[in-house]
């Protein structure tokens, strides 16, 4: 999990790079990082099932062998149409793999409870490695534009072999071709019983994945032209110092009372946002920083709080339609006012656009905080 989302992270620090080598604008930038989540949403709505049908390992090897692809096409990019086509294959090699792989966890974990919490925090963990990573080879290391793709690749070469020796838990005969179309099918839905939870989770998922979609896309940018850090290194561990903390405040969820957790969590991604704004504005790297653990503290507990609530009112044969229109929700989220951003900014510049983009996530936060005290209220009556 640590290395497929390492991937999805490391052209980030790059991004400027390109942009300065191939002219492309910040809007364009945004739609390279977009088409990888549109392309990871296809793939997980229709092929997210597959494992369940011929096995978790044929799948894991796949994506590791496209994830593979993904980086030979990053090596050999010679303008915006490579790039493209690399996030594509990049999308579609998650996408197949986020189920598989999250289910393999949780099989290999020593409780069911401990694999939840490792499928959870590994994905932003790993966004935050692939950053770090990324950043500090651009800057230190040989080939700055190729290395990372190498090492990547490299891993991926490892971890595919070493997916053959992974225990296949399936049972029973591979099922008929008319079965595994079936399981090609989109299949979306809300339980009755979930839908007023939902509904009232939306502001949530949106602030949250709406935040971790800007970090990505526009994230670098932010740091080197409004922050003036010329340094790659410096760059990725910001944008690590967003993503790591949303991974660890996992733990911090497990020590706060249940009731109080959506507070929390809803108080430090507001207040980690208003901190990264006010960064931007007195041009402060240290306060910017600052937000950012902070608001991915709030990421990760936010999140962890939503889904849970969900699960807890899904009926388990509702599961999968459900948690699949709340990926819908998450990721067009992560990809869809990145986008307008991007496109915002070639009107009025960066700083306006973050800005702007920030007094948006405040407003989602003070929504779904809103809704979160009607909820509770409702619940005591």
């Amino acid at each position: 999990m640590v290395g497929m989302m390492a991937a999805a992270a490391a052209p980030s620090p790059l991004y400027p790079i390109y942009q300065q080598l191939w002219g492309f604008s910040s809007f364009t930038l945004t739609v390279i990082f977009a088409v990888y989540v549109v392309a990871l949403l296809a793939t997980l709505l229709t092929v997210g099932s597959l494992p369940d049908h011929v096995g978790r390992r044929p799948i894991l090897i796949a994506g590791m062998v496209l994830l593979g692809v993904g980086m030979l096409l990053f090596v050999h990019a010679s303008g915006t149409g490579t790039l493209l086509l690399a996030r594509i294959v990049q999308g579609v090699a998650t996408g197949a793999m986020t189920g598989a792989v999250s289910a393999l966890i949780v099989d290999l974990a020593p409780s069911p409870q401990r694999g939840s919490m490792v499928s959870s925090g590994a994905p932003t963990f790993g966004l935050g490695f692939g950053a770090a990573l990324a950043g500090a080879l651009v800057e230190y290391a040989p080939w700055p534009r190729y290395l990372v793709y190498w090492v990547l690749l490299a891993a991926y070469v490892v971890l595919a072999v070493a997916l053959f020796y992974v225990p296949e838990e399936r049972d029973g005969a591979r099922p008929p071709a008319a079965v595994l179309l079936r399981s090609l099918r989109p299949s979306l839905g809300i339980a009755p019983q979930t839908r007023p939870v939902l509904a009232g989770l939306v502001p949530a998922f949106v602030a949250t994945w709406a935040l971790g979609g800007l970090y990505l896309s526009l994230g670098s940018s932010v740091v080197g032209k409004l922050l003036g850090v010329g340094n790659h290194f410096v760059v990725g561990l910001v944008l690590a110092g967003f993503f790591v903390p949303a991974a660890f405040s996992l733990l911090l969820a497990e020590r706060l009372p249940a009731p109080r957790r959506r507070v929390v969590g809803l108080a430090l991604l507001g207040g980690g946002v208003a901190l990264t704004v006010l960064g931007v504005l007195v041009t402060s790297l240290p306060v910017y920083l600052a937000g950012s653990v902070v608001a991915g503290a709030g990421f990760g507990i936010t999140f962890l709080v939503a889904m849970g609530a969900i699960v807890a009112a899904t009926p388990p044969r509702s599961r999968a339609q459900t948690f699949a229109t709340v990926f819908v929700i998450s990721y067009t989220a992560f990809s869809v006012p990145a986008v307008v951003a991007g496109l915002a900014v070639q009107g009025f510049g960066l700083r306006p656009t973050l800005v702007g983009y920030g007094v948006f996530e405040v407003a989602l936060v003070l929504v779904a905080a809103s809704l979160a005290a009607r909820q509770q209220g409702a619940r005591r009556v």
